[in-house]
């Protein structure tokens, strides 16, 4: 199993932005190596081969049939009869069946209905279907579904990469948070270490009484257990944004100690244009699954409308001693042809399969009128939700300068001794609490981002 510092030098080279530090895997260098090298991404790109090889599948019942058969029956020294056939039998797409055949038969107790010359009998000709499987046949309805099903492996692969997209993106901001919330809490620590030093010493200078440097021990306990949970909390975040990654060969990737998230509150603008995504809903792939299974029910429908009409099948073969023959007008002389004509007389079954195949399309065609419906109001909602989430990001960026402000203005006053160690800390309590809160709000803001891109229907950008 490969770290993935091995190939961070490759990142920084080919995705990371100019400026950026090298122990940093940013964003869009994370969601590039996702989309290229998750095992979900390669299932997409199998999918792709699946519709292909239906079609190849489906092609395959127009393939030439060549047969060739031999029966013979010898007794008591007689050859009763020895029958040789063999021919080739060609399906075409417009439902006409193109066959030649050659027969030849000899024996003492042959059918005289199977009666050819000695040297054979060529003949070549054709069937076709005037009623049931004029329009559509079992062959070439399946031949149109499974192009219907190729073209939809394309949206297919569409939703596994978005669905990708939004849980690697997930993640990746769950891990930049947890990091921030370890740079935060372990400024604290090192605040609160620093100042029970201070107090430490101003103790044994008789500023301070006794009292404070307790407080101040249990100060710097508090917050560096809170440190602890902070890095339990990145590890366990961590881990889960190597789940994410894979080399090109399939193997599993982890992060190395030293490489970082970059931070929540870069300087990418994040703009979402509600009218676009509005518009760009309306093809969502989960409606353009919904779309060509439709379509595939409709080819459905046509078969099981042919099949109420009556089988009426017209073959007619030309016959000849010498190929060169084939030159002599049709119906002249030697020739065999025949019509066969046969239908149930309540066509109950081919009724009944009929009107099932149009209620399946009824059915599923609420199904997609719902589910449009549904994608549209998840797309209002998260749209509503991205930008809650930008003015409490706003307010509450604005509430921190508030609070820091009063820190520094207690800290002075400490310092001066008209405040107390308690006041202070209760201050940077509630300066380093909002950043921690800002933190989880800017992680919500970037998710947020990502899912109303997801609710219109997009992904990775490609």
């Amino acid at each position: 199993m490969r770290k993935l510092g091995v190939i961070l030098l490759f990142l920084s080279l080919s995705f990371v932005s100019k400026g950026q530090s090298l122990d940093t895997l940013d964003y869009p260098s994370f969601l590039e190596w996702v989309r290229l090298y998750h095992p979900v991404a390669a299932q997409a790109e199998i999918n792709l081969r699946m519709g292909d090889m239906e079609v190849r599948q489906a092609r395959g019942g127009f393939d030439p049939l060549l047969y060739g058969t031999l029966d013979t029956k010898e007794f008591k020294e007689s050859t009763y009869y020895n029958k040789q056939e063999a021919g080739l039998t060609i399906p075409t797409w417009a439902g006409v069946e193109l066959m030649g055949t050659f027969e030849r038969n000899s024996g003492e107790f042959l059918d005289p209905e199977a009666s050819v010359p000695s040297d054979g009998l060529i003949a070549a000709g054709a069937a076709v279907n005037l009623g049931q499987g004029l329009i559509m046949d079992k062959r070439r309805a399946a031949l149109r579904q499974a192009k219907i099903y190729q073209e939809s492996t394309q949206v297919q692969r569409l939703q596994l990469l978005n669905e990708l997209y939004v849980d690697a993106t997930n993640s990746y901001w769950k891990w930049s948070t947890a990091n921030e919330d370890v740079n935060v809490l372990r400024e604290g620590v090192d605040l609160a270490e620093r100042r029970l030093d201070f107090v430490k010493k101003s103790f044994e200078q008789g500023d301070f009484p006794a009292i404070d440097t307790v407080e101040a021990f249990s100060i710097y306990l508090n917050r560096l257990y809170k440190l602890q949970e902070a890095e339990q909390t990145l590890f366990a975040a961590t881990q889960d944004v190597n789940t994410f990654l894979w080399d090109e060969t399939g193997n599993p990737m982890f992060l190395e100690n030293d490489i970082s998230p970059e931070s929540l509150f870069g300087s990418d603008i994040l703009i979402l244009d509600p009218v676009e995504l509005r518009t760009i809903v309306s093809n969502h792939p989960d409606l353009q699954v919904a779309d060509f299974e439709l379509a595939s029910l409709d080819v459905e429908k046509k078969l099981k409308g042919q099949e109420i009409l009556p089988v009426v099948k017209l073959k007619y073969n030309f016959l000849t001693e010498d190929l060169g023959e084939f030159n002599s007008p049709f119906f002249e002389n030697n020739y065999k042809w025949g019509v066969t004509v046969y239908s149930p007389l309540f066509l109950r079954k081919s009724r009944g399969a009929f009107e099932l195949a149009k209620a399946k399309i009824d059915f599923k065609q609420n199904s997609r009128d719902l589910k449009e419906l549904q994608l549209r109001a998840k797309l209002e909602s998260e749209l509503n939700n991205y930008q809650v989430l930008n003015s409490q990001v706003s307010v509450f960026s604005q509430n921190i300068e508030s609070l820091e402000f009063l820190l520094n203005g207690e800290m002075r006053r400490f310092e001066i001794g008209e405040s107390s160690l308690f006041l202070v800390n209760s201050r940077e309590v509630s300066v380093f609490s909002s950043r921690l809160t800002l933190n989880q709000l800017k992680m919500k803001q970037r998710v947020a981002y990502a899912k109303a891109r997801f609710a219109a229907g997009l992904g990775f950008d490609e």
